[in-house]
């Protein structure tokens, strides 16, 4: 079986479908085979390894390797995308390549939990993270084009606060709400330019806060995050996003914070002394195994701190040491 018969089995999944342990686990060994065959930097990273019986024996690669190798079975003259971290100027970015078929299907698994979380009935979406001609390396800013909303935010990531007044203060059509969405960082600068004033959205209006500000503005604690913005725009529904460029989905929060992936997404908070899960309510270090990561590597170690617990994970920082990122350190 090649990746693009994997591609259309993966393709029948949806969140309506539940995903049995068994159909995942399948699923997972049979894509692990297929990017050790062909994934010639994670078939280096896997020498010596015998045959497995589980998912949770699938070797993940650390979110640093991305910076040193080419972890993707996609030729050189397929790839037309390149997805980068975000990070400080002076550190080497991770690398997520994308042929058009793996672009497609980047799209159509972003697509589904995101419209459910966030794009629900008939919604003018603003956006105050650049356009994608601004930041073309940018896996959030690809995510959010799908839903083809309004951008107001610059190439330096900073935001135009005039053009998103001007679009918050526009009347949206009959029964349409407005979806504003944007990087932790963004929403802080744009309510310090606010001052004083509010732009009250309409009723069942909803925020996308998707993280990240470290090194650009001041940093306040989600919770504080949150209350601001209810204050400036006066809304109830806050849904908080977690992804990164070395993976193809992401994991949403609401009041809770607690954080889902899609059903054919799972994931372990590891201990990192010994790289095995944590207890319930205990912290460590998040690891992704990602399905839809069909031409990369499917487990991904991330060095994001997190808190187990039944139905998901409690984000609740960066590891010690870690380099600083977030959406918002992105440059083109």
């Amino acid at each position: 079986m090649g990746f693009q018969e994997y591609f259309i089995r993966l393709g029948n999944l949806t969140e309506k479908e539940p995903l049995s342990d068994k159909r995942f686990n399948d699923l997972a060994l049979e894509l692990f085979e297929l990017q050790r065959e062909h994934n010639a930097g994670y078939r280096m990273l896997c020498q010596g390894m015998q045959s497995l019986r589980s998912w949770q024996e699938i070797p993940a690669v650390p979110t640093t390797a991305f910076k040193e190798l080419e972890l993707t079975s996609i030729p050189p003259g397929e790839r037309i995308k390149e997805f980068r971290s975000s990070g400080t100027t002076e550190h080497k970015p991770s690398r997520h390549f994308h042929s058009v078929e793996s672009l497609r299907a980047y799209e159509w698994f972003a697509a589904t939990p995101l419209s459910q979380h966030f794009f629900c009935g008939l919604m003018m979406l603003v956006s105050l993270t650049p356009s994608p001609e601004d930041a073309p390396h940018s896996s959030l800013v690809h995510m959010l084009s799908i839903l083809k909303p309004r951008f107001v935010g610059r190439a330096d990531w900073s935001v135009d606060a005039d053009a998103a007044f001007r679009a918050l203060a526009e009347k949206p059509p009959l029964g349409y709400r407005i979806g504003l969405a944007g990087t932790a960082f963004n929403f802080v600068h744009l309510i310090d330019a606010m001052g004083s004033q509010k732009a009250a959205l309409p009723k069942r209006s909803w925020v996308l806060e998707t993280g990240g500000y470290k090194g650009r503005s001041r940093e306040v604690s989600r919770r504080d995050l949150h209350e601001m913005i209810r204050n400036a725009f006066g809304v109830e529904k806050i849904v908080t996003e977690y992804g990164m460029c070395e993976l193809s989905s992401q994991a949403y929060a609401h009041e809770d914070g607690i954080f889902q992936f899609p059903p054919w997404a799972r994931v372990q908070i590891v201990s990192p002394e010994n790289g095995r899960e944590v207890k319930e309510g205990e912290t460590g270090l998040v690891r992704v195994f990602d399905l839809a990561n069909v031409w990369s590597v499917l487990a991904v170690q991330t060095e994001d701190l997190g808190v187990r617990r039944k139905h998901g994970f409690e984000l609740i920082g960066r590891a010690s040491g870690a380099e600083a990122r977030g959406c918002s350190l992105m440059s083109r």
